[in-house]
């Protein structure tokens, strides 16, 4: 029989919003979270400081304003932020050198970095995305103009998705950005493809199936949809969209209505693909099989809303980021003393679809 699954909560955790987590790309228990509080985060999540808490805060790394996204670049000694100081950082979380990549005209929403281009992507509310080759500081960032605001970004082996105001979805290809940026054109290359979201409300967070398949994205009103890159009609056939991270109430009259809540979160499982993590304004995280179309799992209620999830490479942990969102209005909004990370170890067929074997 599988040993059972774990939950601990790190200790020291940052002492307002979470904006982001990631797991290191190279190590299961190396976590970065970003925040609000203006510092980027780094833990060993299974190393004890002491024997009445778990994890270890190893560095923290100041910025000039709040951190809006943070990722990992070629290494688990790479880092990438997005500040709403309008600059993408890179830092080297063995020396703590931070070092600015680029500028934007606003502040940067989402940063990404594909190793397997090894390019960074940075998406600005200034409308614009830039890419950029860390490796070769000579190449000048390449910038594409964006026809609207970006609110979520997320890349998969070959493309990066990009989700707009307006329910605008670009699609771009990867070595096509890498060749515009090695070419130093003055063209913007232009998005594999044009979409418009299946959701009718504003997105608010994407994740890429680590198949290359397609990507899943989530909406503000409680619902998520999985859709296929292929174009073909009988792809295009399979899309779908559900609703989740909703709670029924009673109202006055006697009949049940639904509490609708925004799904902040959204990631794939990077060993079982077909799965997916999300995390509500509910205070919920579930598992789902993207290909069966069905839920796998609720987990424990947590005491306040989820920001954001992250997978270990190996698929072996699920990184929570609690904190109270804005559900009840943004007066007096602090997340001090209620911003938590939690640690999920997964069971053995925890995250595996049913009917797959190992």
């Amino acid at each position: 029989m599988a040993p059972p699954s774990t939950q601990f909560e790190l200790a020291q955790p940052p002492n307002d919003a979470i904006s982001a987590l990631a797991f290191a790309p190279d190590s299961p228990s190396r976590l970065l979270a970003s925040s609000w509080d203006k510092n980027i985060y780094l833990y060993d999540t299974l190393q004890n400081s002491d024997e009445n808490s778990h994890g270890t805060l190893l560095q923290t790394y100041e910025h000039r304003a709040p951190v809006m996204d943070v990722c990992f670049g070629k290494d688990g000694s790479e880092a990438f932020s997005a500040g709403m100081d309008w600059q993408v950082r890179r830092i080297d979380l063995e020396t703590g050198d931070q070092t600015t990549v680029s500028k934007h005209t606003a502040p940067v929403r989402r940063v990404v970095y594909s190793r397997e281009h090894s390019l960074l992507v940075s998406a600005s509310w200034d409308s614009t995305l830039h890419v950029h080759n860390p490796s070769d500081p000579s190449l000048s960032p390449l910038s594409i103009p964006l026809p609207g605001k970006p609110h979520a970004m997320a890349a998969s082996p070959s493309k990066v998705i990009v989700a707009m105001t307006s329910r605008l979805v670009h699609i771009y290809d990867l070595a096509t950005l890498s060749s515009a940026l090695a070419s130093q054109t003055s063209e913007p290359p232009q998005p594999w493809q044009q979409r418009e979201s299946s959701l009718k409300f504003l997105t608010r967070a994407v994740a890429a199936m680590p198949s290359d398949a397609g990507y899943a994205t989530s909406s503000i009103e409680g619902r998520v949809a999985v859709e296929w890159f292929d174009a073909s009609a009988e792809s295009q056939a399979r899309k779908y969209a559900f609703k989740c991270h909703r709670t029924p109430q009673a109202a006055a009259d006697g009949a049940s209505t639904d509490v609708v809540y925004p799904v902040n979160a959204l990631a794939f499982h990077p060993v079982h693909g077909s799965t997916f993590a999300s995390g509500g304004g509910d205070a919920t995280v579930a598992l789902w099989d993207a290909e069966a179309k069905r839920r796998m799992k609720v987990y424990q209620k947590f005491a306040d809303s989820v920001a954001a999830l992250a997978f270990s490479a190996d698929g072996r942990y699920l990184a929570v980021g609690v904190c109270p969102g804005f559900e009840t209005g943004m007066e007096d909004y602090s997340g001090e003393g209620r911003t938590k990370i939690f640690v999920r170890e997964l069971g053995e067929n925890e995250a595996l679809p049913k009917g797959k074997g190992k």
